[in-house]
């Protein structure tokens, strides 16, 4: 019993620590980076974290069962994660900042729990990575190939189906009107935000075949593409008819929403697809394994 009340206590004492280190770096966050339309996603990673350790918390009703801490292993990643926090918060370097706490939080998981912990929280613990944001150099590397391959591809079809549509680089021009495909219309926080999203269907699903699962986690890449697509030309054709105050305003957010709504939607269609062709697969080697 004294036991478990000096491991409460060291608890509390941790995680007063984490707060200490780390309310100034979301304060920050909230202020400056999470007010972009890059980073607007911060919050919901959290939220979605938050959510998934809840549907974990049958864990601290008894945290101490089996238990077999490894101290060792714990300080290999403590001390490596404060040193990049201190690097992070000394030189306002967000990449090791914000992405220190992921080094922190498993070492102290390993120090306190042992690898049942560090099994337990792998995926809330995962999933901050796409809260860190990354330097401008890579966003800038993928962004601009992904934008052009979205504008050329909206261009093509909705010229292909008659519309008055150019494009030049990243610009698109339909009637009267020039539409520029934003980074936050088709880049790389684009992309990572779809996955995470596709990431957190297959945590929620949780399905035992491994064919579904890295399937459908390496479609997302064009499922994000195809969402993308799907974005630039509802807002291409919302400012075609109905002016650039439109497609700037209300419906420009909407648009954002419905990205999200066509990527889990293509996400869930993709998943049943697979899900069919495993059966289909399994069905005959069942029925001739019955004939034999």
């Amino acid at each position: 019993m004294q036991m478990r009340k000096s491991s409460l206590a060291v608890c509390v004492l941790v995680i007063l620590g984490l707060l200490a280190l780390y309310l100034p770096t979301y304060s920050n966050l909230a202020s400056k980076l999470w007010s972009t339309d890059e980073q607007a996603h911060g919050p919901i990673i959290i939220m979605v974290v938050a959510y998934l350790i809840w549907l974990r918390r049958d864990f601290f009703k008894d945290p101490w069962k089996n238990v077999k801490r490894q101290p060792l292993l714990g300080f290999l990643f403590i001390i490596p994660g404060l040193f990049f926090y201190v690097l992070g918060r000394s030189q306002d370097i967000w990449l090791f900042d914000v992405g220190s706490q992921i080094p922190v939080l498993l070492g102290l998981l390993l120090l306190l729990y042992g690898t049942r912990g560090a099994k337990t929280f792998w995926f809330p613990l995962f999933f901050l990575f796409f809260m860190i944001p990354l330097p401008g150099a890579i966003i800038d590397a993928v962004t601009m190939p992904m934008k052009i391959s979205v504008s050329y591809v909206a261009e093509y079809i909705l010229y292909g189906i008659g519309y008055p549509i150019a494009r030049s680089g990243v610009i698109l021009q339909i009637g009267q009107y020039q539409l520029l495909v934003a980074d936050a219309c088709a880049g790389l926080h684009t992309l990572m935000s779809l996955e995470a999203l596709g990431l957190l269907y297959l945590n929620i699903v949780r399905s035992d075949s491994v064919f579904r699962n890295v399937t459908l986690a390496i479609l997302i890449v064009p499922i994000s593409f195809t969402a993308n697509v799907i974005r630039v030309m509802t807002l291409t054709l919302i400012t075609y008819y109905f002016g650039d105050a439109a497609g700037q305003g209300f419906m420009h957010g909407f648009a954002g929403m419905l990205l999200f709504v066509v990527a889990l939607i293509l996400i869930l269609w993709v998943d049943t697809f697979l899900s069919f062709l495993e059966r289909k697969w399994r069905t005959p080697k069942s029925q001739s394994g019955i004939a034999k």
